[in-house]
């Protein structure tokens, strides 16, 4: 966040937090201990200007999209929900790419109303 007003090609003021899994993770057990990599990340329309000691990530593919409403530390029972229950239930399976949150105008740092979206990733079953 520091370093947000360097990317000068944002399409919009959405923030994106990107985690990246181990392929081996098991997202039933999934918690506030699970251990991955996290971007923080803005939209661009190009990557002809991407600022030095940053990187790009283009992200593609069939997602399941959760809305989520509260704070940070209380999206444990959501995730499980997601993972559990919806996707065993689903024509899906988990696809090994990157899971992200978008946080939009309804997004409100540590604030019990807060809004984003989980997206995640999924491929067909067959």
């Amino acid at each position: 966040m520091p370093r947000r007003k360097e990317i000068v090609n944002a399409v919009n003021a959405d923030f994106y937090s990107l985690q990246f899994f181990d392929p081996s993770a098991d997202f039933t057990t999934f918690n506030q201990f699970s251990v991955f990599d996290k971007w923080a990340a803005v939209e661009v329309s190009d990557f002809e200007q991407v600022p030095s000691a940053m990187d790009s990530c283009v992200l593609h593919g069939l997602y399941a999209v959760f809305p989520y409403k509260g704070m940070p530390q209380a999206v444990d029972p959501t995730l499980q929900y997601i993972y559990g229950a919806w996707l065993p239930a689903s024509a899906y399976v988990l696809d090994n790419r990157a899971h992200f949150a978008v946080m939009g105008s309804k997004y409100k740092n540590n604030d019990p109303d807060s809004e984003e979206d989980l997206w995640i990733p999924i491929k067909s079953k067959n």
